[in-house]
């Protein structure tokens, strides 16, 4: 399966596969490697409140590239991309959870999407509950469900502070932390429905390959949005010691074409044709883009690998 990130600056989902290779990581040790940076970044800020003011910086600095206002659902044009067998088993996140998974357990998916990670986890679970807040998500979630013929899984249309849930053996949350405000209420309810808590991010935020060429477009720095340094400083502030997993994948396939690659940067980029910014990115393509194997990639770009972040809340 190839990587994928649909872009809008309220929501980012992650749709992966490759190799299922695993490194288990401590928090101390990535706490070393990342967090010293993130507590520089925050003066007197709070952890919480530091991951707050990133998230709400980062969304005005979006909307104001913006030309048009936002749809109700922001995921009413790309949730059909979001299909996946539930049987796979090319997909090292899917792979990674489902062993995380024992027989009998009740499973809460909060930020479920179309289901990508649900409906696995159900053909080991008892039953899972998918909470999400999109229209279409749902919608996708439960065609693929009657497709494949899975019975338990209970679709809750909801944000989740708004969602009314049974409490569960485990809650999963992949790559949904980056765009919530108010991280500590989100995570303790977290802790308040699930005895053991999953956690996925990335160690970058989701369009960090990006940053490096969205200031020559547009003169100013992108501002990022946070991610697993943030969230560790966040778990230790809230006195939460948490394992780190590294789950291994292989590079996207990258873009096809040049073209290709101009129009999805441009809509990453928030750049629209016949402008200034246009002209800028066409010009900037071949400084920033190399060819491999048929395929076009920005230069330098680190892969970003999903982290499993899980611990069993105190009480």
């Amino acid at each position: 399966m190839c990587f994928r990130i649909i872009i809008g600056g309220y929501l980012t989902r992650i749709a992966q596969g490759a190799v299922n290779l695993r490194t288990r990581l401590s928090a101390a040790t990535i706490g070393n490697r990342y967090g010293n940076a993130t507590n520089r970044k925050r003066g007197n800020m709070t952890a919480s409140q530091h991951w707050g003011e990133m998230v709400r910086a980062e969304h005005a600095q979006s909307d104001s590239m913006l030309k048009e206002e936002r749809p109700a659902d922001s995921w009413s044009n790309f949730a059909q991309q979001f299909r996946a067998d539930p049987r796979r088993t090319d997909d090292p996140l899917v792979n990674h959870l489902r062993q995380s998974i024992n027989p009998g357990q009740v499973v809460l998916d909060v930020g479920a999407g179309g289901g990508r990670l649900a409906l696995p986890l159900a053909l080991d679970a008892e039953k899972v509950i998918a909470v999400e807040p999109s229209p279409s998500m749902c919608r996708v979630l439960r065609e693929v469900s009657e497709e494949f013929g899975i019975k338990n899984v209970e679709v809750v249309e909801s944000g989740w502070l708004d969602a009314q849930v049974v409490k569960g053996d485990v809650a999963v949350c992949a790559h949904v932390l980056y765009v919530i405000e108010g991280i500590e209420a989100f995570v303790r309810k977290l802790e308040d429905r699930a005895d053991r808590v999953l956690v996925v991010v990335f160690q970058a935020a989701p369009q960090s390959q990006l940053y490096p060429i969205w200031e020559p477009i547009h003169g100013v720095p992108r501002l990022s949005l946070p991610s697993l340094p943030e969230f560790l400083a966040v778990l230790e502030e809230l006195k939460i010691v948490p394992d780190v997993q590294v789950v291994h994948t292989e590079p996207g396939s990258g873009f096809e074409s040049l073209e290709v690659a101009k129009e999805q940067l441009a809509r990453r980029l928030y750049v629209l044709p016949e402008t200034a910014e246009m002209e800028r990115l066409e010009a900037l393509l071949p400084e920033v883009l190399e060819e491999k194997d048929g395929s076009f990639t920005i230069k330098g770009a680190v892969p970003l690998e999903p982290r499993v972040v899980s611990w069993q809340p105190r009480n």
